[in-house]
């Protein structure tokens, strides 16, 4: 908005829209990791074509040709918004930011699992432990970023940050590259695993009118004398899905090898089943990940419109989410050193809680949090009115006599979901996905969060047109001016979808059955072994 002279929806809209990018990219280069060049050489190229996008917003911000005059937007007339080989320039240096973020959030979490055994008593717990500790890492990341690079960018100008940050990539790459001789490398499968679970999609159709046997040791399997250590086998199950059964039915004998299109694998079968049945759980994180959208976005602006002194301190609006990172440094500790020793205790599981009871009560928490956000603008605006500053312009210093600080309730109770919801679900994904499908299984996490990006574009365009005649402005959010806009409202539509949600989540939850760990499959009848 400040720089680029984007309006307030056009530039909500391209945040989420690039994040959504950014998520929705990380399941495509997830496949492409697991099938040609492997996870550890995946972060490498991802974080190269990172640092040339952020490289390349460095050289833009240093630029007068490629930004537009400045100016005070968005109340100057006379403001230029960015066009031509500026906005070329832009979005080809965001887009090579969020392909290259992208296969680093494909890769690194399951390249890091790797390094834990899970049938290794101790490093199965120190695994769960490592996803809190990622947490904590990002996080103070995300702290240093919001307050440091914040800081740079508004007082030294916005290509020293961005080269500041450009320098510290290539840092990160450096540090990533010089643990290589210690890593342990997984295997690249040459095919991809999902490529066998849509077989058995496909051969389950193709065989629906056939008869199921009575004893399920006379589907189809690979013996186990015959096949290589490294094959994954897995135990039938009647449910769920038993209709996928179908997929591994013996089929007649011919001159010619069944067709993996026809003819399925017990165990890859079975995997199929457990993807399948993960798909509702991950679609809970859309919702939540629309929520976040607004945090990253309308809440910012609402900060920008009210006193930031903290002391004699002015805290740029862009710090607020240094929030709930301050709040996850210190809570990530404390779980993972506290509450969890003690649940284990308690409940007698290695993770303290079971996955799917965590991130239900992370959705809880992001339905607080969007009420508190819902009633905190109602407070914020009542505020603008009694003093007459509905129209009040912060980029002319007018800021509203309420401190920031009224935002941190809501900024705080999600950053609390998050710690609950999504290190839940990646845990959760990387413990029940098929082996070959590890980097996938982050992305089970990514592409709901892609999901939520663009559905929240979605329904900020929706709700404008549905509202367009109940304000001034043209909508709820249509406005530049959010003191004459109704995002009160609108956080309360998200607090009801947020709600619809974990009704969803818990019905869908309470039906999912864990895989079995460390389970041998049955050994099929000697006339169904290859």
């Amino acid at each position: 908005m400040t720089v680029m002279h984007i309006g307030l929806t056009d530039g909500s809209n391209l945040l989420t829209n690039y994040m959504g990018t950014s998520y929705m990219v990380a399941v495509l280069i997830s496949v492409f990791a697991d099938t040609f060049i492997g996870r550890y050489k995946t972060v490498i190229v991802s974080s190269v074509i990172e640092l040339v996008g952020l490289l390349m917003l460095t050289l833009q911000a240093r630029s007068k040709k490629l930004t537009p005059p400045p100016c005070k937007f968005p109340f100057d007339p006379t403001c230029q918004t960015v066009s031509g080989d500026g906005k070329t320039h832009l979005y080809v240096g965001l887009y090579l930011v969020a392909i290259g973020s992208a296969g680093i959030k494909a890769a690194l979490p399951a390249h890091c699992a790797d390094q834990f055994d899970e049938k290794h008593p101790t490093e199965k717990l120190q695994m769960s432990s490592f996803f809190n500790w990622l947490l904590l890492s990002l996080c103070t990341g995300g702290a240093v970023s919001v307050t440091v690079l914040v800081w740079i960018q508004d007082n030294k100008g916005w290509d020293i940050g961005f080269g500041v940050a450009t320098g510290v990539m290539g840092l990160a790459v450096l540090v990533f590259i010089a643990g290589l001789p210690g890593y342990r490398i997984s295997v690249v499968q040459g095919s991809t695993a999902l490529l066998e679970i849509f077989q058995v999609y496909v051969a389950a159709i193709r065989n629906r009118n056939l008869k199921l046997p009575a004893n399920p040791d006379e589907l189809y399997e690979i013996s186990k004398s015959k096949a290589s250590p490294d094959t994954d086998f897995m135990a039938h199950r009647d449910k769920p899905f038993r209709f996928l059964d179908k997929a591994a039915i013996v089929q007649e004998p011919t001159d010619e090898a069944p067709s993996p299109w026809r003819q399925c694998r017990v165990t890859q079968v079975e995997h199929a089943k457990t993807v399948l049945a993960m798909v509702p759980i991950f679609c809970s994180a859309i919702i939540m990940s629309t929520c976040l959208a607004q945090l990253q976005t309308f809440s910012i602006q609402q900060g920008a419109t009210m006193d930031t002194r903290v002391g004699k301190f002015k805290m740029p609006p862009a710090t607020l989410p240094i929030i709930p990172l301050v709040v996850l440094i210190f809570a990530v500790p404390i779980y993972e050193r506290g509450f969890v020793p003690f649940a284990r205790r308690v409940t007698g599981h290695p993770n303290g809680i079971p996955h799917l009871q965590r991130v239900g009560v992370g959705l809880v928490l992001s339905i607080i949090s969007m009420a508190i956000a819902a009633v905190v603008e109602v407070r914020r605006k009542r505020v603008a009115a009694a003093h007459g500053m509905l129209d009040a312009n912060p980029m002319l210093g007018q800021f509203l006599p309420i401190s920031c600080f009224w935002l941190a309730p809501q900024f705080t109770v999600f950053g609390i979901a998050d710690m609950f919801t999504y290190i839940g679900l990646l845990e959760f994904f990387y413990s029940q996905a098929p082996p070959a499908l590890k980097s996938m299984s982050s992305s089970f996490l990514w592409c709901p969060m892609s999901l939520g990006y663009f559905l929240s574009t979605i329904i900020v365009k929706a709700v404008n047109a549905a509202t367009r005649g109940s304000t001034t402005s043209g909508g709820w959010l249509a406005g530049n001016n959010i003191n004459r806009n109704h995002l009160d409202l609108f956080f309360w539509l998200l607090a009801v979808l947020s709600f619809l949600n974990f009704l969803n989540y818990f019905f869908w939850s309470s039906w999912y059955k864990y895989k079995p760990q460390q389970q041998s499959a049955v050994v099929p009848s000697e006339q169904n072994q290859v």
